[in-house]
């Protein structure tokens, strides 16, 4: 039941198993995307103290899911991005993309191991503690963006947006001070 609210059209890829191993990039934004996780000086990010507590949440990831091994991550102010990657049971591993196949009939569905459970997971962890420094803050944008890392090509690109981000953050701050919309 929507009460006359808009429905939200899934960015999620229909009928992918979001459980299976494979490099997932990621991006959660804080809510209204406010810089509420730090600010970048001279191209760096430095973190206040809701950036160091998400860092250490986003450390931890794998200590709660142990499938879970973490790539390259950023923390902006007002956002994360980060590639996840999941192994099978088998061990998996680092740049283990993902193919897009069809979904397995016989598996049971559920969520506790999917890139949608380790960013609740994480999210929670984060809100958790900003609701006892900031009483009433709502830090986390309701949903976040997902895109499943299908090859050598595609990884290098994202491994080297996020490497890159906060310079061009500074980059777009600067330009848009200085007038230019480029």
């Amino acid at each position: 039941m929507n009460h006359g609210q808009p429905r939200r059209r899934s960015i999620r890829l229909k009928g992918y198993d979001y459980s299976k191993a494979g490099a997932y990039y990621v991006t959660i934004c804080t809510q209204n995307k406010e810089c509420l996780l730090g600010e970048i000086v001279d191209g760096k990010m430095i973190l206040n103290d809701v950036g160091e507590f998400a860092k250490k949440c986003w450390n931890d990831i794998p200590l709660h899911f142990p499938h879970v091994k973490l790539d390259i991550y950023c923390i902006m102010p007002n956002h994360i991005h980060g590639i996840i990657n999941i192994s099978d049971s088998a061990g998996g591993g680092a740049k283990n993309l993902s193919p897009l196949l069809q979904p397995d009939k016989n598996k049971p569905i559920g969520t506790s191991k999917t890139i949608g459970s380790i960013v609740r997971g994480f999210k929670i962890g984060v809100t958790k503690w900003i609701r006892n420094q900031l009483p009433g803050k709502k830090l986390w944008q309701r949903n976040y963006y997902e895109h499943i890392i299908r090859n050598e090509n595609d990884f290098n690109r994202i491994y080297e947006y996020i490497e890159n981000n906060p310079l061009k953050w500074e980059l777009k701050l600067h330009n848009s001070i200085n007038g230019d919309n480029r």
